[in-house]
């Protein structure tokens, strides 16, 4: 999600500078380090319980000082919200200037207008799309970290803790879905994938745009 703001703030507050900046490269470097990332911070969390099971399992009313939670929480949640907000606040700025500029230019009708109008919407329409996202990863992943953040304590393998870790992982599902509605290329895209024809030799050449 860090990536996905990062990629629409420079796309609409930098356009110039865009195709210069966000290269096939620098896209496969950034999600390469993505994933390396996580992984070794997932690692990092579990080692201890995957090499002694039940080590952290608390007694109720037992007092819990869990300091890798608190850094959980800051890392995990609290670190990518803000710069996603951050950043996704000035997306939505620059949209709407853009959507005021849109007036003016459709009332002019000119056809270098009509061509910004047109790239402007597609700007105002990825922000929406960043928007909704944000908003469902954070009713995703709130409910974890917001009793992780009042100190309460949840049992590991309760029913609570296995539903809420299901609902941050249901995040990853809804995500595709949420493309697919906005983006009729992301559904035919997706569709290559699903039915394995993105594995013939003719799949380079097919039409998604």
């Amino acid at each position: 999600m860090v990536l996905i703001s990062v990629d629409r703030y420079v796309a609409i507050c930098y356009p110039l500078h865009y195709p210069t900046k966000v290269t096939p490269k620098t896209g496969t470097i950034c999600v390469s380090l993505c994933w390396i990332y996580s992984v070794t911070y997932s690692i990092i969390l579990l080692y201890d319980n995957l090499k002694q099971p039940g080590r952290y399992n608390s007694c109720k009313g037992e007092c819990v000082l869990k300091i890798v939670g608190a850094v959980d929480v800051v890392v995990g949640f609290i670190i990518p919200i803000t710069v996603i907000i951050v950043l996704y606040m000035r997306v939505f700025v620059v949209a709407v200037s853009h959507a005021r500029a849109m007036k003016s230019h459709i009332a002019s009708g000119s056809l270098q207008h009509q061509k910004t109008v047109k790239v402007k919407k597609s700007e105002i329409k990825a922000a929406k799309t960043l928007g909704i996202l944000v908003a469902v990863f954070l009713m995703c992943y709130s409910p974890y970290y917001c009793v992780s953040l009042t100190g309460n304590i949840i049992l590991i393998g309760s029913s609570i803790e296995v539903f809420m870790i299901f609902v941050m992982y249901f995040n990853s599902c809804l995500n595709p879905i949420i493309y697919a509605l906005f983006y009729p290329w992301f559904k035919k895209a997706a569709r290559l994938i699903v039915t394995l024809q993105i594995l013939k030799a003719d799949s380079c050449e097919a039409k998604l745009l």
